[in-house]
């Protein structure tokens, strides 16, 4: 006395269960909840923590007025450096500025460089100037209008 289970004799048990060619998308969003809430814990502690009472803007006001004669030291992307619209080298550099500010430490000197120019090759003229006691040196960057 057999009992027959599962079906047809000719199939196989494979045969039986048809295939489930659906993604199966709960874990994916299981784990893309939990990626969510650890960022979000997570991005308030990436801030700055120091209170800071900011002052308004006031639209009222003009801009500052640029500093009087600032000195242009620009860089180019062939590596030639110019003081205002005199091609000058890099070793003699601090002697055409000394010169041009006649040695007054405080006059404003503005760097201006190509965006192709290697970011060594700024910081070792924004160096340079520091060495010799120029502490006033500004990056200029094209304005947007």
């Amino acid at each position: 006395m057999g009992a027959k289970v599962g079906g047809d004799e000719g199939k196989s048990k494979r045969g039986s269960y048809s295939d489930n060619a659906e993604i199966n998308v709960v874990p994916f969003v299981d784990i893309m909840l939990v990626l969510l809430i650890i960022f979000m814990v997570a991005a308030p502690l990436a801030t700055v923590n120091v209170a800071v009472d900011l002052p308004p803007p006031n639209m009222d006001q003009k801009p500052p007025p640029s500093p009087k004669d600032p000195i242009f030291i620009s860089l180019q992307n062939n590596g030639q450096i110019y003081l205002g619209d005199n091609p000058v080298p890099l070793a003699g550099l601090i002697g055409a500025v000394v010169d041009h500010t006649k040695g007054d430490r405080d006059n404003r000197i503005m760097v201006r460089a190509d965006k192709n120019v290697l970011y060594g090759n700024v910081m070792n003229v924004m160096n340079l100037l520091q060495e010799y006691g120029y502490t006033k040196v500004a990056l200029i960057a094209e304005e947007v209008v």
